[in-house]
């Protein structure tokens, strides 16, 4: 990457990470399905997007500036933010490391797929361990259990509502955002890099 490539790619990723921060508060609540305090955003789009035209690193960037942005405007104390940014950067370092490797769009759609389960992977562990234990500062493990409870009444602890409903959940919020970019990164390529894509 020369100076002027490297120069787009910085304020390239200046602009997706603020078009990230404010799709991270277009949020749509899935209540039927998971409880409402897990919300779906596209938030991560935009840094798969960065991954994908600069390399792994920028994606990982895009995902920390939104979620230092957002810090400003949080109401759980950073506990939300450092999971968001966890698990996103985990998604988009994983697709974007694919995709560089061999760019194809063949690749970047495995890497992309790979990457959402494995951040799914990573949130049970992170949510069991760091985030919901914080959490409880705020809200009893009772009260929290009882909201996985009121979907599905079998639901005994923290590690099956977790593996129930957060893990199929965050695969298919990385699967999503891999589909819109998928439909729209060709289209959007040859403005971030300047030339023709390849993908």
């Amino acid at each position: 990457m020369n100076k002027n490539q490297h120069l787009r790619a910085i304020c390239a990723t200046a602009i997706l990470s603020a078009l990230a921060f404010v799709l991270m508060l277009v949020e749509f609540p899935l209540s039927f399905i998971i409880p409402s305090f897990i919300k779906l955003d596209f938030s991560e789009l935009p840094a798969l997007i960065a991954s994908f035209a600069y390399g792994p690193i920028y994606g990982v960037f895009v995902c920390l500036i939104k979620n230092l942005i957002h810090l400003t405007i949080g109401s759980t104390n950073g506990v939300g933010e450092l999971a968001n940014f966890f698990l996103g950067a985990t998604f988009v370092f994983t697709a974007g490391c694919f995709y560089k490797a061999k760019k194809t769009k063949k690749n970047a759609i495995i890497g992309a797929v790979i990457g959402s389960v494995i951040m799914a992977i990573i949130g049970i562990f992170s949510n069991y361990y760091i985030v919901y234990p914080i959490y409880t500062t705020f809200m009893p493990m009772e009260a929290i259990i009882g909201m996985y409870q009121a979907i599905l009444p079998s639901v005994k602890n923290l590690w099956q509502a977790l593996l129930i409903f957060n893990t199929p959940f965050n695969i298919f919020k990385g699967l999503a955002d891999t589909l819109i970019c998928a439909l729209i990164y060709k289209k959007i390529s040859p403005i971030l890099k300047g030339t023709k894509s390849k993908i």
